[in-house]
C-alpha cells in the first residue's frame, strides 16, 4: 500500500473534510479532540481501549461507566460536527 504508492509517485498528503469547513478548523478541532482524549487518558491513568478490554472483562463498574460516557459523550458531539461536516 504504502511503499507501492510512494514509489509510483502516488502518494499525496489530503485533508478529508466537509463543504462547510476549512482546513485550518479541520486541523485544530482533530487536535484539540486529541489533547481532550489525552487528558482523559491521563485522568483515568491508561488508555481507554485498556480501560474497555480489561476492564469490562472483570466488569469493573468504573469501566463500564467510563465506556458508556465516551459513547454517550460521541454519540451528543456528533450532532455538532455533522453541522461543520455538512
Amino acid at each position: 500500500g504504502f511503499s507501492s504508492g510512494a514509489l509510483n509517485g502516488r502518494l499525496r498528503l489530503t485533508t478529508t473534510k466537509g463543504p462547510n469547513i476549512s482546513n485550518g478548523t479541520r486541523w485544530l478541532m482533530s487536535f484539540l479532540g486529541g489533547v481532550i482524549f489525552l487528558y482523559g487518558a491521563r485522568m483515568a491513568r491508561g488508555c481507554t481501549s485498556g480501560q474497555a478490554l480489561s476492564g469490562g472483562a472483570t466488569l469493573a463498574a468504573g469501566s463500564w461507566v467510563i465506556m458508556f460516557s465516551i459513547f454517550g459523550g460521541a454519540y451528543a458531539l456528533a450532532y455538532f460536527v455533522r453541522r461543520l461536516w455538512l
